[in-house]
């Protein structure tokens, strides 16, 4: 074989001491005939073997994988998948003895050849393209597994082989993934694995589990897919908590894609809110919010509500703002929203969202025909509890607009109260005073009081000396506000009924509105400057939507416009006026790495100058495969932002088909415009996580 360097450095052609040549023994090992030796070698060279090693020792190993013996050919296949991982770049070499392998009949070659062909499919579409020519075989293989068995000695609890029939489920949802043709191949088989095995042993739960999954990776029928649904709800009865969080994941996963399949197994997740395990009652708890629709409104909110008043501390944020959504997203009528936002309020309301308050008002302002209503629940609820500070704002707030209904008592709704004017006085007053008023609190309640000095009619007296007291407080804002009422009071009496008068009723655009109501209140909004709604669009961002909290001070109003003559005669004459074609905004790449790259393109429609529509596109140029991708996004609380469903969550290596997914945001205020964006997805069997700010975002997107 000659000289060649033994890896210390000792040799005189060896410039360093660290040296990455193949060692001469493995070399010599590997072509010996000792079958101990070469598996040694082989064992050696899998666990340790470098780059340039793998490089060196291909084509040896390629020649072991056709030996006689079934013992040097097991470890020369794991040896394949070792140097696979190391150097993708060798998968042609290996790829003409897989087809050859898959013939035999020895159990851990096939097992060990299954595996290396899943490699070679995930790392390389050439590869992936040349095995979907076996995906017959590897049905007729799995085929026998589940009718006539394997050989007895690997069956585990009457299961025939499950390891060997994971293996091949998982190779054929590599095969059969964006390919109909495999796919249909497939289909028969699958429905005949779900149907026969037996689930009262793990090891058949292990099978059935990896054939949903294949099912739903691929293009299978309906009648399947269903199928695989059944049998995710049959583990939500298994006793094992472990089976029950994997079919909770599960069923989250396809609850997009399969929801009419998925809402008939509703009864049994709502039982699993009740579950001991934390992840368990999460879960169940994510997945019943995701099974919310308009049809079911009514009857999940009930089990929600009942889930709220007993969940764990660590929930009861998640699973307050999650119904506050729901509410938004599905209330079939006002007084039920209303109602529902007041129990979230009282039950959790130290757990809800910082902008529950704000909803809430907006909400009631907008429904003029409960005002009434809305003023008794809310001093009921407050004269019962002043603990809940969100609960006591909204309370102190209605009280100060409608106060003169709430002393009318006239209220068909609900039984008739009958609350004088001290009574309420004293009420504000005790929010004042409380200890666990927060200083916004007090600010609520001090504004209900000046309100209510215009809707009593008795004497202001008392309200100017609380007033007063506070002129003198330590807190800054509450002192200014006080000071500033005050000289309402003493120096502009004459003006103080114009000021304090009732709020405006604030146009509300909510998930029920349809897409033309949208855009027709944001176009009134630019002409007539009205304020921002403060809430986004319900979607998937259950976490997202705060994480630019704050940013709406730099929202900009826009400037009036310009009533030039010109204007003024297209208007009357009601003649069309095109306006000139806006200039492209320029695409803009936003995030790369290892391959995968993310793109953001925009359009803004000139019928619609406050919406921009931005398309996301997530393009893969590596050798491998990005699985479960997922994009969510956050805005500053100024603007309101819509996700619509992407159109996969698979994006294939090399260049294969990209994700595109469409987000609609509403900048009515020509706010400067920021994105905060988190993506998530699966790389090289790794889980990958980035949360990341975009401030670039080209000046042409928001003026």
């Amino acid at each position: 074989m000659g000289t060649q360097c033994t890896g210390t450095g000792s040799w005189p052609n060896c410039s360093t001491s660290t040296c990455w040549a193949t060692p001469p023994t493995l070399d010599s090992d590997l072509s010996q005939g000792i079958q101990p030796v070469q598996g040694l070698a082989l064992c050696t060279l899998s666990t340790m073997g470098s780059a340039e090693m793998c490089r060196d020792l291909a084509p040896e190993v390629e020649k072991l994988l056709l030996q006689p013996s079934p013992y040097v050919r097991k470890k020369a296949i794991l040896t394949a998948v070792h140097m696979i991982r190391k150097v993708p770049e060798l998968s042609s070499v290996f790829l003409p003895p897989c087809v050859h392998l898959l013939h035999e009949r020895h159990h851990g070659i096939l097992l060990g050849t299954i595996t290396l062909i899943t490699e070679l499919c995930e790392r390389s579409p050439a590869a992936l393209k040349h095995f979907r020519k076996v995906v017959p075989q590897l049905v007729q293989i799995l085929r026998t597994l589940v009718t006539t068995g394997y050989s007895t000695e690997h069956s585990i609890s009457g299961v025939s082989d499950p390891f060997l029939q994971v293996q091949i489920l998982r190779l054929l949802r590599i095969l059969g993934r964006n390919h109909e043709e495999s796919s249909e191949t497939m289909n028969d088989l699958l429905a005949q694995v779900a149907t026969n095995t037996d689930t009262s042993r793990n090891a058949g739960n292990a099978v059935l589990f990896e054939t949903v999954l294949t099912i739903m990776d691929i293009h299978s029928a309906a009648g399947l897919r269903v199928l695989a649904v059944n049998i995710l709800g049959r583990f939500l009865l298994n006793s094992d908590r472990n089976i029950r969080y994997v079919a909770l994941t599960s069923l989250l996963r396809l609850v997009q894609s399969d929801h009419s399949a998925v809402q008939r197994h509703r009864p049994t997740v709502v039982d699993c809110l009740q579950e001991t395990d934390a992840s368990l009652s999460r879960r169940a708890l994510e997945l019943s919010l995701a099974l919310v629709n308009s049809s079911n409104v009514r009857a999940m909110m009930q089990e929600l509500q009942a889930f709220l008043e007993s969940c764990p501390p660590d929930l009861r944020a998640d699973c307050a703002s999650g119904i506050l959504l729901a509410a938004e997203r599905f209330a079939p009528t006002k007084r039920w929203h209303i109602d529902t936002i007041l129990h979230v309020l009282t039950t959790a309301g130290t757990h809800v969202r910082d902008d529950a308050v704000a909803n809430l008002t907006q909400l009631i302002g907008g429904a003029q025909e409960l005002h009434a209503y809305s003023v008794h629940r809310l001093y009921n609820a407050l004269a019962e509890d002043i603990s809940q500070q969100p609960l006591v704002q909204v309370a102190a707030w209605c009280i100060g607009e409608y106060g003169d209904l709430l002393l009318e008592g006239n209220c068909e709704e609900i039984e008739p109260l009958q609350v004088d004017e001290e009574e309420v006085l004293a009420l504000l007053e005790k929010v004042l005073q409380s200890h666990m008023s927060l200083p916004a609190t007090r600010g609520y309640a001090l504004t209900a009081l000046m309100k209510l000095s215009t809707r009593l009619q008795g004497n202001n007296n008392r309200i100017r000396q609380v007033v007063s007291i506070y002129r003198s407080c330590l807190d800054v804002e509450l002192q200014q506000r006080a000071v500033e009422y005050d000289t309402l009071f003493r120096k502009y009496d004459h003006m103080r009924a114009a000021i304090l008068e009732k709020m405006p009723l604030v146009e509300r655009d909510g998930p029920q509105a349809d897409e033309e109501a949208k855009q027709s209140k944001a176009a009134a909004q630019l002409s007539e400057a009205a304020p921002a709604p403060t809430e986004p669009q319900a979607s998937q961002l259950l976490d997202l939507l705060d994480l630019l909290d704050g940013a709406s001070g730099d929202a900009q109003h826009p400037p009036p416009l310009d009533p030039s003559p010109g204007g003024a005669l297209v208007y009357l004459l009601d003649l069309p006026c095109a306006p000139p074609p806006p200039a492209p905004i320029p695409d803009l790449k936003v995030f790369e790495r290892e391959g995968v790259q993310l793109n953001l393109s925009f359009i803004r429609p000139p019928e619609n100058p406050a919406l921009l529509l931005i398309t996301i596109t997530a393009t893969n140029s590596s050798e491998g495969d990005v699985t479960n991708f997922i994009c969510q996004a956050a805005v500053p609380k100024s603007l309101q932002l819509q996700l619509q469903a992407p159109s996969g969550n698979t994006v294939p290596a090399r260049g294969g088909l990209p994700i595109t997914q469409l987000f609609r945001i509403l900048n009515p205020n020509k706010a400067p415009l920021r994105l905060k964006l988190r993506l998530t997805y699966n790389h090289f069997h790794q889980s990958v996580q980035e949360i990341f700010e975009v401030n670039n975002l080209p000046v042409e997107s928001w003026q």
